[in-house]
């Protein structure tokens, strides 16, 4: 079967696009990961596919470059947004369905603009903090962020019991002055990736919630691009919470499988 696709980025975390909306394309594991390699398809870090909905713009499906699928993906919400908007699924405001709820988007000029989840517990370790923000993550605090083996480190912390049986992805942050710098270990794609949503907002949320940032937004240094957390935080909930940074279509083409 052949298979119409569209490329985009955020920040450098990159996705296959699959339009669904007039035919449905049904691929296993297998195919799912095999489009997302970078050797042998079209390589990407997830995969989406968009739907009809009757109660929104679209519907969102998110699977890791393991085929697999996944929760929350903000970069890809942001991605898929921008997609929907070029397309003319939607205009520059929308709301669409994704696996933890209802997310509202707005395009602006290069920058794509996506409310996420709210936070309502962290749990706090000795090593670090875990949260949920549409995923799960856990963020550890490090003086120098470009001494860690995040690929090694970051799978070994993802491995432990006290985050099983769904595992966690894993955020190293250094905060330097009024800079913060980020770098992840992404589940189910198992490897360090250029940026991460789910995880910039987690760890701008914990360093709030650690007293190390008091000024909002919090603007995030990932190694693809900057992005930008803003909430409001009152009676122990973070709330109204978005993810601003910049995206784009990188090409679109036909693949096989």
């Amino acid at each position: 079967m052949k298979i119409e696709f569209s490329k985009y980025q955020g920040a450098g975390n990159d996705f296959i696009i699959i339009d669904c909306r007039t035919k449905e394309i049904n691929l296993n594991e297998n195919q799912t990961a095999f489009l997302c390699d970078r050797r042998f398809g079209i390589g990407a870090d997830g995969l989406m596919s968009i739907h009809n909905s009757s109660e929104t713009d679209f519907e969102m499906k998110y699977y890791n470059s393991d085929g697999k699928e996944a929760s929350m993906c903000g970069n890809g919400g942001r991605c898929i947004a921008l997609f929907a908007y070029q397309n003319r699924i939607s205009d520059k405001k929308m709301r669409f369905n994704a696996i933890d709820g209802v997310h509202h988007a707005e395009i602006k000029d290069k920058l794509v603009s996506l409310s996420m989840s709210d936070v309502k517990e962290i749990t706090e370790f000795r090593d670090g903090y875990f949260l949920n923000t549409g995923s799960p993550h856990f963020v550890k605090f490090v003086e120098d962020i470009d001494s860690i083996n995040v690929f090694a480190t970051g799978k070994s912390i993802a491995d432990e019991a006290r985050f099983a049986p769904e595992r966690t992805n894993v955020n190293f942050v250094e905060q330097t002055g009024v800079q913060t710098k980020i770098a992840t270990f992404e589940r189910g794609v198992e490897n360090e990736t250029l940026a991460c949503g789910t995880g910039a907002v987690a760890s701008a949320i914990a360093l709030y919630y650690a007293g190390l940032q008091n000024i909002l937004p919090v603007k995030i240094k990932a190694k693809g691009g900057i992005l930008e957390v803003n909430f409001e935080y009152k009676n122990n909930l973070f709330e109204k919470v978005f993810l601003t940074g910049p995206a784009e279509f990188v090409f679109k083409g036909e693949i096989k499988i």
